[in-house]
């Protein structure tokens, strides 16, 4: 299911941006100005479905020239994890989706850590009170329990029963000036009017009639998600709210509250999720979904922004290998459906493999490689390198332009498989002997045809050369190859390694035969 009024977001720059202002903080907007956000709880690390979340929003923001901010939800003080905070942004740096606006940039809008816009909240719970569209509520965490419990007995959805909703005015003035621990709750009142989600269209939720009045400033003065994120998209001027379908439900609710504090609400816009490619939920728990383990796998950014949206919708086309300012140029958010994106992270070194051989074909990407190379080369086989020429740039360049396409990561050729690339083998006459009594001649084929035969026609010499030699069968002819290449029994093909390797290299080894040979 698509939405119509997506359509004429192609105008967007042209329409005005009305946002009501509130009493307590003047804010203004130009016309037509786009500023979406992207709102984590730092109570972990960023993982496949925040990422998504992110990229559509950043998306969606330079599609029509606004402003993507991160505001770092971090309210809920217990759960904090340390580092979090820092690291999401870092991953969405790395990623390519940086913030315009955000806790380490800065902004006009600034703070951006809820935990340092608590006088937002309490100016904004103050006026609900006040407006009789909110109230204190002093149950006890215990009474809750007993109410939750009695509720689960009897086969029933557990909600506050909005006891302290009919407090006489005495009472409550009572309670607080003892000191009683408490809480504001704000009042659900039936006639919830229906809202168009950009998405899914007409939603109408009567909350009233299957929730408890919601808890929106806690009792240690922090308020919960439903105030914050209501008073901190107006006072930031968020003119487009793109969260996961998990939220349309409680839209209602948020929709209640700006009709209560009187601001106009920004338009809402509820993507699908993004699901296992067997339809369960992604979880936090598979360990392998956060952000900082693809980065530490080797797994390109881009590779992983075009697979989440190559799953899902909201683009004219839906091909492999796009770029950021491609996915940008082909969004077309009226596209976006209701479905759940179905992710199949097996494909994923596919699409590494194809935006690791556009980096090797980019003459600046590529010099980023070779030092990416270098560096871990020298960190899994410093011991082993005998001599710095395969460390070299052109050299390591020449790998990676024979390779491209053929390898999913770039940490692949640090491994033990391609060991060979880097480390020259230790071979000795013993071993060449077990084999031939041929070497030298064989050698000195070798030379002939890497001297005057094109690389890719290699398989077919090799059978050729394999001909001449008479006192040895074609498998031993290979297996002293990939002694004197390698110093391998398995692994590659010789013909892959002496594409890998090239005529220079390839004759550096071969070359110890001949010596071998002179000195048996």
């Amino acid at each position: 299911m698509t939405l119509r009024c997506f359509r004429c977001l192609s105008a967007v720059r042209n329409l005005p941006v009305q946002l009501q202002l509130s009493d307590t903080r003047r804010c203004s907007t130009a016309q037509g100005d786009v500023r979406v956000r992207f709102a984590p709880s730092p109570t972990g690390f960023l993982h496949l479905g925040g990422l998504r979340t992110a990229l559509y929003n950043y998306i969606f923001a330079k599609k029509y020239g606004g402003s993507f901010i991160l505001r770092l939800e971090d309210t809920d003080q217990s759960r904090l994890v340390p580092g979090a905070a820092e690291s999401i942004e870092d991953m969405l740096e790395w990623a390519g989706v940086p913030p315009d606006e955000s806790p380490r940039r800065g902004g006009s809008v600034r703070p951006y850590l809820q935990s340092q816009r608590l006088d937002l909240y309490r100016q904004a719970a103050q006026r609900l009170v006040e407006g009789d569209h909110a109230y204190y509520c002093f149950c006890s965490s215990q009474r809750l329990n007993l109410l939750k419990k009695e509720a689960l007995r009897t086969g029933q959805t557990p909600r506050y029963d909005n006891r302290c909703r009919h407090l006489r005015a005495g009472q409550t003035q009572e309670k607080l000036a003892q000191g009683v621990p408490h809480v504001i709750r704000f009042r659900l009142d039936p006639g919830v009017e229906p809202f168009q989600d950009l998405i899914f269209g007409r939603n109408h939720h009567e909350v009233a009639q299957v929730e408890g009045d919601p808890v929106v400033m806690k009792a240690d003065g922090f308020p919960t998600y439903h105030l914050a994120n209501v008073v901190d998209d107006h006072h930031m001027r968020i003119s487009h709210v793109l969260r996961g379908s998990e939220w349309l439900i409680s839209t209602s609710k948020h929709l209640l509250m700006y009709r209560a504090l009187g601001w106009q609400p920004p338009a809402f816009g509820h993507l699908p999720l993004l699901m296992n490619k067997d339809g369960t939920k992604l979880s936090k728990r598979q360990g392998d979904i956060f952000i900082q383990s693809f980065q530490r796998d080797g797994v390109l950014p881009e590779a992983l922004l075009d697979i989440t949206t190559n799953c899902g919708s909201g683009f004219n086309t839906n091909r492999i290998g796009r770029r950021v300012d491609e996915l940008i140029s082909e969004f077309n958010p009226s596209k976006i459906t209701t479905h759940s994106a179905l992710l199949d992270l097996d494909k994923l070194p596919e699409f590494n493999r194809i935006h690791l051989q556009r980096r090797i074909e980019d003459e600046e990407q590529c010099r980023l490689l070779v030092k990416d190379l270098q560096a871990q080369v020298r960190q899994t086989c410093t011991a082993e390198i005998q001599e710095e020429e395969v460390l070299h740039e052109d050299y390591i360049r020449r790998v990676l332009r024979l390779r491209k396409g053929h390898i999913s990561s770039l940490k692949e050729l640090a491994s033990p498989a391609y060991s060979y690339l880097w480390v020259r083998p230790s071979v000795s006459s013993q071993q060449v002997a077990a084999l031939t009594p041929e070497a030298q001649h064989i050698a000195f084929l070798v030379l002939k045809v890497v001297n005057i035969s094109p690389l890719d026609l290699l398989t077919k010499d090799l059978k050729t050369l394999a001909k001449q030699a008479k006192a040895t069968k074609y498998s031993d002819v290979m297996k002293l190859l990939r002694l004197a290449l390698s110093g391998l029994q398995q692994g590659p093909s010789v013909a892959e390694m002496m594409v890998s390797l090239g005529p220079a290299e390839i004759s550096h080894r071969v070359q110890k035969l001949v010596l071998l040979s002179e000195t048996s």
